[in-house]
């Protein structure tokens, strides 16, 4: 019988990453991942592929940071660098030892790693952009991230495959009907100069005119269900909260709001983690947007505290601070991409939409075209 690792791995190789003889995949994850690293590997070999992968173990980041010094901090893995610069396909499987490992790093020695690794990220956007360089990201279910989601690991292990829709006949016909469905979204979206995000928790308006809205059908996400663009820079205006708890670098915050004018947040407040916005505002590039977007998976409908499932939630739309994806025309640059979510389905006493120049083409979480 088929296990499930192998019937995800067939999907990530086959529908995700499109692999063919030749190609050279670049695979990055834990030690906990095994079982679908190895399927994965499995299936890569028999299609021609050739495969290199890096495995991290418990508390890697965390020792490195705590005892690295300046040149070390400054140092590029030459395995990282070559494939980000040469290989045809990277895949990122996330598998936690332990979600708060980074929470109490030495902000300093952080803002040094983070300013040498991003000639590599850059490099990694531009190819990832132009095409000539496959992704995807997906998840492995740990004990960590099912603590996180506050579910068993068997509930969190049914979460994660249903998301990906691993337990359909055929995963990657469903996932090409999500990716016709959504089309008919993305297709009236790129007519569209003025967007306006409009409900209980935010009142928010920005220009896409010339930005390309993309079409995230699970090949570069698994699981995915969600449309993006990049705002106009300077175009962002109004306010917003964000309704769901948002994690990054193992730090949570809860109900940020922010005040944007002319494209900048102006001022921030958090119920929790305001201390930590008051450092992420301080990094170049955070200020601005590189993401608008709008969640359409309604095999999602319970935040878990992983970023990777919450942003396609069905009935919600995210906006990420930071680093704009260059394929969408954005042009903001940093060495963060922070995405915070809201939730766009409201009880009968109020009303959220969307406008695309003054067309409402959503209603409480649900597009009406």
């Amino acid at each position: 019988m088929q296990s499930i690792e192998n019937k995800y791995a067939k999907l990530l190789v086959d529908y995700c990453l499109e692999l063919k003889n030749g190609d050279r995949l670049f695979v990055q994850s834990t030690l906990l991942a095994e079982p679908l690293v190895k399927e994965v590997y499995r299936e890569a070999i028999k299609r021609g592929a050739l495969v290199e992968y890096k495995l991290m173990f418990s508390e890697q980041q965390k020792i490195f940071l705590d005892e690295a010094g300046p040149s070390q901090l400054d140092y590029v893995s030459v395995l990282n660098e070559v494939a980000m610069k040469e290989f045809d396909a990277y895949l990122n499987i996330r598998a936690p030892f332990n979600l708060m490992a980074d929470h109490n790093l030495n902000k300093e020695k952080v803002r040094s790693r983070n300013k040498a690794m991003k000639s590599l990220q850059d490099v990694y956007f531009e190819r990832t952009a132009n095409g000539s360089l496959r992704r995807n990201l997906c998840q492995f279910p740990t004990p960590a991230a099912a603590q996180r989601a506050r579910m068993s690991l068997e509930e969190y292990q049914d979460f994660v495959y249903g998301a990906c829709m691993l337990f359909a006949d055929d995963p990657a016909a469903e996932w090409r009907q999500v990716r016709q469905t959504q089309q008919r979204m993305v297709d009236r979206l790129n007519q569209a100069d003025i967007v306006k995000y409009q409900g209980p928790n935010i009142e928010i308006e920005f220009s896409v005119k010339d930005r390309i809205w993309m079409n995230s059908d699970g090949r570069t996400n698994m699981p995915s269900g969600e449309v993006f663009t990049a705002p106009v820079e300077d175009s962002v205006n109004g306010k917003v909260t964000f309704t769901y708890p948002s994690i990054y670098m193992g730090n949570e915050v809860r109900n940020v709001t922010l005040w944007i004018e002319e494209g900048e947040v102006v001022r921030w407040d958090a119920s929790q983690g305001k201390e930590w916005l008051d450092e992420i505002f301080k990094i170049d590039g955070a200020r601005r947007f590189g993401e608008v977007a709008i969640g359409t998976n309604m095999n999602i409908q319970k935040a878990t505290g992983n970023i990777l499932f919450d942003e396609k939630i069905g009935g919600t739309i995210h906006m990420a601070i930071g680093q704009s994806y260059l394929q969408t025309g954005g042009k903001n640059r940093s060495t963060i991409h922070w995405d915070m979510i809201t939730d766009m389905i409201t009880d009968m006493k109020s009303d959220a939409f969307i406008e695309a120049d003054g067309e409402v083409i959503y209603r409480n979480g649900a597009f009406i075209f």
